[in-house]
């Protein structure tokens, strides 16, 4: 089952959308946003997945999908925690400020609280008022849950997850240093995210969805070129069943709680850092880790952040080459 929510006042007009995402049923009389949903997933998940049914056997009223139409599927959220779970991305952009990993971060997974008031839709524009903050796009895979208890387990963890979809979590690179090194953790240098137009339920992704990982490549492209073809599933340190029982250590989470993975990010066949497109790579999933690697090979990056007029797409394909979370398209400005 796919979910959206259709821009409509603060929280969004709740819709079932159809596989292919061409067409939508409106599921106001079932649920009318999507954080209702979440908060009685026993009665209303099955309900709506009825009505996703009748929408696939055309067998109720239904509308075009237009994905410019939808807002993020949560337009905002009690809570939004964000991990790093592919370490070898945390490596590269540590690396490039001249910060040493420690060894806790291969067993210990990182993790911080964004902003979750308010986020972008897929096709909304990245606002940047200033260019020299160093713009960065952050292509990851992130998950919705049910309510989670206090010390959950890892598969309590993993059963409480509801939905799958995908961010464009935007970074400021150039404020990162200096809120970092007050010990505090980030606050200005992380925006508003940006959301795929639907979320889909775990169940309907099938072996793409399994060990608490989403095994398919994240595509990325900017200004219109290939630049990441990284695999989800590979090198992703934590899966999301351990990311959401270190986040309920301490606390219950809340339904509607979004736990991010991290920029997705995959190692070279030799065990290094990961090459562009061009030169056989898998690419990346942000604009930090080519700086880096640039930075490693010829002692400068050469590549910039985004500017005003940039655009960025992320999206994942099924074995068809169809788009399973529609596509995220933003242009800055």
């Amino acid at each position: 089952m796919k979910l959206a929510s259709l821009k409509q006042g603060r929280d969004g007009r709740l819709v079932v959308v159809s596989d292919d995402l061409a067409w939508y049923a409106d599921a106001g009389h079932i649920c009318a946003t999507l954080q209702a949903a979440l908060d009685d997933w026993a009665q209303v998940g099955p309900a709506l997945e009825l009505l996703a049914v009748d929408l696939r056997n055309e067998a109720i009223p239904r509308a075009r999908f237009h994905e410019h139409d939808a807002a993020a599927p949560l337009p905002r959220a009690y809570q939004w925690l964000d991990g790093s779970a592919y370490v070898n991305h945390v490596a590269l952009v540590r690396q490039a400020r001249g910060a040493e990993l420690p060894e806790s971060f291969w067993h210990d997974p990182l993790m911080y609280q964004g902003g979750s008031d308010g986020f972008l839709g897929a096709r909304d524009a990245i606002p940047l008022a200033d260019e020299d903050w160093g713009c960065d796009l952050e292509g990851e895979v992130v998950v919705v849950t049910g309510d989670v208890p206090l010390g959950a387990t890892r598969e309590q963890a993993l059963d409480a997850i509801r939905l799958v979809g995908l961010t464009n979590d935007v970074s400021l690179r150039n404020l990162i240093p200096a809120e970092l090194a007050k010990g505090f953790g980030f606050l200005q240098a992380k925006p508003a995210s940006a959301f795929s137009p639907v979320f889909v339920t775990p169940e309907a992704l099938g072996d793409w969805w399994r060990d608490g990982k989403l095994h398919r490549r994240l595509l990325v492209e900017v200004n219109g070129a290939p630049f990441g073809r990284a695999d989800a599933g590979e090198d992703m340190t934590f899966d999301f069943g351990t990311l959401i029982a270190h986040a309920a250590k301490t606390r219950a989470l809340g339904a509607g709680t979004i736990v991010g993975s991290g920029t997705v990010s995959n190692r070279d066949a030799e065990g290094g850092p990961g090459r562009p497109i061009a030169d056989g790579g898998v690419g990346y999933s942000c604009l930090a880790e080519l700086r880096t690697v640039e930075t490693i090979q010829s002692g400068a990056a050469q590549t910039p952040y985004l500017g005003t007029g940039d655009t960025v797409r992320i999206w994942m394909e099924d074995d068809r080459h169809h788009p399973i979370f529609g596509t995220i398209e933003q242009t800055v400005g």
